[in-house]
């Protein structure tokens, strides 16, 4: 009996030890995620995403199965207009093969909308009634036949259009054929503001 102790202990000796776990590399896991987050920015945001940068403050690591890591932070871009507009963002790192998945990148709606400068285009050039003629025409071209073409003026916004261009919206409605009834209608028109020109017109029906 009073060697049993002593057996024991020898037992435990002998007995084989778990690995150890493999610790991450918490520097190389940051860096290939933020690298994979900033392309997404990039990506999603075109021109307009510059000087794409990561708060070390906020930034979160936690080991997952799997050899993975799991990692989630915030960063700022600045915009085309000089804004810096915020982002949380979000990955996973694995250790085995040196990739990233599940890479996420969300805008924090109120800095972006407060960030951005307000739409006042220069409308010096810019013509309703030469987009409505447009829209007019390419419904003539739809309709061969059409009878009456109505503009509503209250329905006319204004908003900013692709390539510095500015966009012209309304609403309408039109006589397909004689006699029949009216049906309502949307327009929109690309104009360069520069020129006067438009560029573009579309209409749905």
């Amino acid at each position: 009996m009073l060697r049993l102790p002593g057996l024991l202990i020898l037992t435990a000796a002998l007995w084989p030890t778990a690995p150890a776990l493999a610790q991450p590399d918490i520097a190389r896991a940051t860096e290939r995620c933020e690298q994979e987050v900033a392309e997404t920015v990039r990506r999603m945001r075109g021109s307009a995403a510059k000087e794409v940068q990561f708060l070390a403050s906020r930034r979160v690591l936690t080991p997952q199965a799997d050899d993975e890591t799991a990692i989630r932070g915030e960063g700022r871009y600045r915009s085309a207009g000089g804004a810096s507009v915020g982002f949380t963002y979000g990955c996973a790192y694995r250790a085995a093969d040196d990739s990233t998945s599940g890479v996420v990148f969300r805008e924090t709606g109120g800095q972006r909308a407060a960030a951005e400068k307000p739409f006042d285009p220069d409308l010096t050039n810019v013509s309703p009634q030469a987009c409505e003629s447009a829209a007019a025409a390419a419904l003539k071209k739809l309709h061969p036949r059409v009878g009456r073409i109505n503009f509503g003026s209250d329905s006319r916004r204004v908003q900013p259009g692709e390539n510095d261009r500015i966009a012209l919206i309304g609403a309408g409605s039109v006589e397909r054929a004689p006699g029949m009834n009216l049906i309502p209608f949307s327009y929109r028109c690309e104009v360069d503001p520069r020129s006067g020109r438009v560029v573009n017109v579309s209409t749905k029906e």
